[in-house]
């Protein structure tokens, strides 16, 4: 079996839901699975808590593990990240300006600065965003494996309501890739059509719901337009957003 087949079935499963990009729903279940999992037991584990004391979390899933009922989980891991990270950070404060490196001919140089790369990197990195990116990228691997020998799953992806942006060029990108030339300039040429369309959808439904504000169309029917707001935002950030 190849690597990426084992991952055909939750493509196959994603790709069964009626929404504006299966990718963005797979996302979200992975990232949905990544917290899950970080806040059970398996955290304790010395190589996991090693990886997330060093990665941390970005600010969206730092907050999505805080208001998960599991005080003690969200505790325990603040605990050990917050011993692993003062030290670095006194550590940097201590040696911050001493750092200095001999270029060609002895001339001198400042060495890169490793303050400035905490302070620029370290928001920015998350364990659960690495985790999710690498099991996404293949997913993209299994859609292709099924995109060539699977009739039935080729109808749901040319039936489907077309992909938020970002993931509409990866699938391009990706196409080049897991196809021969042919064979992805026909997917690229179904896909872009199927976009298009879709994205023509979006631009009237969310153009309608700003219309609904003007009073000459307060008593004009709302139409396919009620939430035209999250479906955009969804299309335009790889997001799935509810109130």
């Amino acid at each position: 079996m190849a690597k990426d087949e084992i991952y055909t079935i939750p493509v196959n499963d994603g790709f069964q839901q009626d929404c504006e990009c299966a990718f963005c729903a797979m996302q979200q279940k992975l990232e949905n699975d990544m917290l899950d999992f970080v806040l059970s037991p398996s955290y304790m584990e010395e190589d996991v808590r090693g990886e997330t004391n060093e990665k941390g979390f970005c600010r969206t899933h730092m907050e999505q593990l805080y208001r998960r009922d599991n005080a003690l989980g969200v505790a325990l891991i603040m605990q050990s990240q917050f011993d692993h990270q003062r030290k670095k950070v006194l550590d940097l404060a201590r040696g911050a300006g001493s750092v200095k490196k001999t270029g060609l001919f002895g001339k001198k140089q400042t060495a890169e600065d490793p303050v400035e790369d905490y302070i620029r990197n370290q928001p920015h990195t998350c364990y659960i965003c690495d985790r999710t990116d690498t099991t996404l990228d293949r997913y993209f691997g299994a859609f292709f494996i099924l995109w060539k020998k699977d009739a039935s799953f080729r109808e749901k992806v040319l039936s489907c309501k077309g992909f938020c942006m970002i993931h509409f060029l990866k699938l391009i990108q990706a196409s080049s890739k897991h196809l021969n030339a042919k064979e992805a300039a026909d997917f690229q040429a179904a896909i872009l059509k199927i976009q298009e369309d879709n994205d023509a959808r979006i631009a009237e439904d969310i153009n309608w719901f700003t219309l609904k504000f003007d009073y000459r169309y307060q008593k004009e029917p709302w139409k396919n337009s009620k939430d035209a707001v999250p479906r955009t935002i969804q299309k335009i950030n790889s997001q799935i957003v509810t109130k």
